[in-house]
């Protein structure tokens, strides 16, 4: 996994007004699925509501990478209710992971 800053992941997704968030949940997705999660391809995050379907298999790649370091549902509530605030967060857990 590669290591990030989690306050350059919140400053990056203001600054690009979203784009940045859209690479570092394709990035974090194939780094996951390399270390054996079974995330589905990022093209699913262009349907409506399959999106939360793909945003639910992502987060239960991040449970499998940080060997439930946290869990599928904590994971899916930060990043739907905090979008780039849970994605920093989410990425603070990745980077233990990375060490």
């Amino acid at each position: 996994m590669t290591r990030r800053s989690p306050p350059m992941v919140i400053l990056l997704a203001i600054v690009t007004l979203g784009f940045y968030e859209l690479f570092w949940l394709v990035r974090t997705k194939t780094e996951m699925n390399s270390k054996g999660a079974e995330i589905p391809t990022a093209l699913l995050l262009l349907i409506p509501l399959v999106n939360l379907y793909w945003l639910w298999r992502f987060c239960c790649g991040v449970e499998h990478v940080t060997d439930g370091g946290m869990t599928v549902g904590k994971a899916f509530l930060l990043y739907l209710f905090l979008d780039f605030i849970g994605a920093s967060i989410i990425q603070s857990k990745l980077n233990k992971v990375a060490d």
